[in-house]
């Protein structure tokens, strides 16, 4: 496969570079007609090549990808028939998605960046055309971009209809209103939930069962904001309207009710800092175990902790 320059049209970070180049941002439609578009070159010559080595989808990939004139065409129609229903045709979802994503410079942006993570961190993905027709954290996440488009524009209705199927389908819930970065990664996807006021900075990785609620019945501004470069482990749960800082990585199945500094890393239940992370961005390299020195310093702060818990009893006891 050729080498794609994809610099020349994604910011860098999309690749693996943790700080942007502003004057590398630019959008797709002023590019596309003199750099070309790297990504969709690559997904149908990846399309091309499978249908070669196994015929027997040769029909499915020319109609989701090959007789397609861009990926924004193609995305909306291999979303259309991923959540159609007998009530809700794939002809209508077509156009609906098809309407917004052609009409909006920061999606046709993010679904590209959105798919370049997928490439870059998710070790199993095989190329961008595996990505773009199978993935359901990649689908999910799209089709919530389209969703909160509608929602902004009033169209609440259809949007919430959006959201209820892509959590019938995917098993993802995503409320429209939700801010959503670019260069997001939804790794395996099941089980994430993502509360209204929830806000998620550029480059964020989520782990399946990651859950960001709220912590009861209040109304407002009650979700969690997720800063840029950050890395959220397995079935970690944050509630509340607290603030995850930028490059921080959570553990897996810890619980977060408080805000966490920068490039720190915290874990467990109530969730504390064990310690700061070298990585910049610690979505891009997806590293979830922590060092041996992290462990360390778990293990003398525990030993500490107990010890010094069993000094204050016997202090009690004689007194």
């Amino acid at each position: 496969m050729p080498e794609y320059r994809l610099e020349k049209v994604f910011p860098v970070y999309a690749v693996g570079v943790s700080e942007p180049d502003p004057n590398l941002i630019v959008s797709v439609a002023n590019t596309a007609s003199t750099l070309g578009d790297p990504i969709w070159d690559a997904v149908k010559l990846e399309a091309k090549l499978e249908a070669e080595k196994e015929p027997i989808l040769s029909s499915f990939l020319y109609a989701s990808i090959l007789t397609h004139d861009c990926l924004e065409r193609a995305l909306s129609f291999v979303l259309s028939n991923r959540l159609q229903n007998p009530t809700l045709l794939a002809t209508q979802l077509m156009d609906i998605f098809s309407d917004v994503i052609m009409h909006n410079r920061c999606i046709q942006c993010s679904i590209r960046l959105d798919l370049q993570a997928c490439k870059d961190r998710d070790p199993s993905c095989l190329s961008y055309c595996s990505a773009l027709l199978y993935l359901k954290g990649y689908h999910a996440l799209q089709t919530h971009r389209v969703a909160h488009t509608l929602w902004n524009q009033g169209r609440k209705v259809l949007a919430l209809a959006l959201q209820s199927r892509v959590s019938e389908v995917f098993g993802v819930d995503i409320h429209p209103a939700a801010q959503i970065g670019e260069g997001i990664l939804l790794d395996h996807a099941t089980g994430v939930v993502i509360g209204e006021t929830a806000v998620i900075g550029n480059r964020v990785s989520l782990m399946q069962g990651v859950t960001l609620g709220g912590t009861g019945k209040e109304i407002g501004d009650r979700h969690p904001k997720i800063g840029q470069g950050a890395l959220i482990g397995a079935s970690a749960t944050i509630l509340g309207n607290i603030k995850i800082g930028e490059g921080a990585m959570v553990g897996a199945g810890s619980l977060v009710m408080k805000d966490v500094p920068p490039h720190s890393m915290v874990t467990g239940i109530p969730a504390k800092v064990i310690g700061y992370v070298d990585d910049q961005d610690p979505s891009l390299t997806m590293k979830h175990d922590a060092s041996k020195a992290f462990f360390k310093q778990v293990a003398i702060s525990c030993k500490e902790a107990r010890s010094n818990g069993a000094v204050a009893s016997k202090d009690d006891g004689s007194t």
